[in-house]
């Protein structure tokens, strides 16, 4: 697959762009300077945070993350409960369980101290190729080739590949390896990441600012803006549920640990039926986690994962005191939270539409708690109804 081409960008491009990466690069929290290597925790936890997410919003975050877990024992010897409500909001919760438990695992068995190859890397849980090759790359030195987004993007339109993805992706892949510089290749990678992000962008790539721009097939082609094609993807189905919304007397709603493994597993829900394609297969009132006045709230709460849309019905109820649980709520991982402590549980960020939609019914309730409450208030568990 290598040709003259691939040489010029070896040659010449990987110089030009290194250049360009040490006068306009990303000022970002977990970098270092152009020409340094860099912590691995760091780079390991931003390219877990940045999958699927955007640097906007996973800047702040990393930072509050760092703060409070700054290496890799401390987020090692945390809660896991701590952690999957810190990293509430930024989706894809597999990636927080596999995180804690990737900690864990340097801790115990590699002295607190990331390897330094991809191989050893991807034999962590929750490092894949991509993640394996960006830590050894960019905190180790390695001539490793980490493909994100941006690199692919510039890549397709460097070499022209017209092929759409996913399919593309192996050549991509290839290609990427083969421009990779035997030095430098951290700061290359991350050049790459930049050229995609500041100037060779999705829409209206910015090619008169390119540094690489004589050497781009794409441009030359007049393809720059239309590449990489992508094939058509098939429209996202919809589920649909109900969420029961159970408010105390003293205001702290019922919330149930959802299953470790699986869809947000680990995380905090308000008990629902289960999420199905087409109508209910039964009763919702079946799966309701009390003997109750459920009052249907007018609209529904939608939600986007990846691969679904989800259409959830609330229903809501005062709940006494001394009310039991039913059977049906699973009460073993149920409790009650106080208003006071829900900013800071572990609820992903459909829940916290579900609360928003049910709590602002109550707007009229004569006596609102403040938000800011310390965290550190122990929710008490819900009663179990008889057996």
């Amino acid at each position: 697959m290598q040709d003259v081409h691939t040489d010029a960008v070896r040659t010449e491009i990987a110089p030009k762009l290194l250049a360009w990466y040490r006068r306009e690069g990303r000022a970002l929290p977990w970098r270092a300077p152009p020409g340094t290597l860099q912590d691995p925790y760091k780079v390991w936890l931003s390219e877990i945070m940045l999958q699927q997410t955007t640097v906007k919003t996973v800047t702040p975050r990393f930072i509050d993350f760092v703060r409070r877990w700054p290496d890799v024992n401390a987020l090692a010897w945390g809660e896991l409960g701590e952690v999957l409500a810190a990293w509430a909001g930024l989706g894809y919760y597999a990636r927080a369980r596999n995180l804690h438990a990737c900690a864990r695992v340097v801790a115990k068995e590699h002295g607190g101290k990331f390897p330094d190859t991809e191989e050893a890397l991807r034999a962590l849980p929750g490092i894949g190729a991509y993640t394996s090759a960006a830590i050894a790359a960019i905190a180790f030195g390695r001539q490793a080739s980490p493909v994100d987004g941006n690199i692919e993007r510039v890549i397709a339109r460097l070499f022209a590949i017209e092929t759409p993805l996913p399919a593309a992706k192996p050549q991509i892949k290839a290609l990427a390896a083969q421009v990779t510089p035997k030095t430098q290749a951290g700061d290359f990678a991350q050049a790459m990441m930049d050229l995609g992000a500041m100037i060779c962008t999705p829409r209206r790539p910015a090619c008169g600012l390119c540094p690489v721009r004589p050497s781009c097939r794409g441009f030359a082609a007049g393809l720059a803006e239309q590449l990489p094609y992508k094939a058509v993807k098939a429209e996202r189905p919809t589920r649909r549920g109900t969420a029961f919304v159970a408010i105390r007397e003293d205001g702290a709603v019922l919330l149930r640990e959802r299953p470790p493994k699986g869809l947000l597993g680990g995380m905090l829900e308000t008990p629902s039926t289960p999420w199905e394609e087409g109508p209910q297969s039964e009763a919702a009132e079946k799966h309701a986690p009390f003997e109750a006045s459920w009052k249907k709230l007018p609209g529904s709460v939608s939600h986007a994962f990846t691969h679904f849309h989800l259409e959830l019905t609330v229903l809501r109820a005062e709940i006494l005191r001394d009310a039991e649980l039913l059977d049906a709520a699973d009460p073993a991982r149920c409790r009650w939270v106080g208003k006071r402590d829900l900013a800071g549980a572990a609820l992903p960020t459909v829940m916290r539409k579900v609360l928003a939609h049910a709590l602002g019914e109550r707007s009229a309730a004569p006596k609102k708690r403040d938000a800011r409450t310390p965290a550190s208030a122990v929710p008490r568990r819900a009663n179990r109804r008889s057996a």
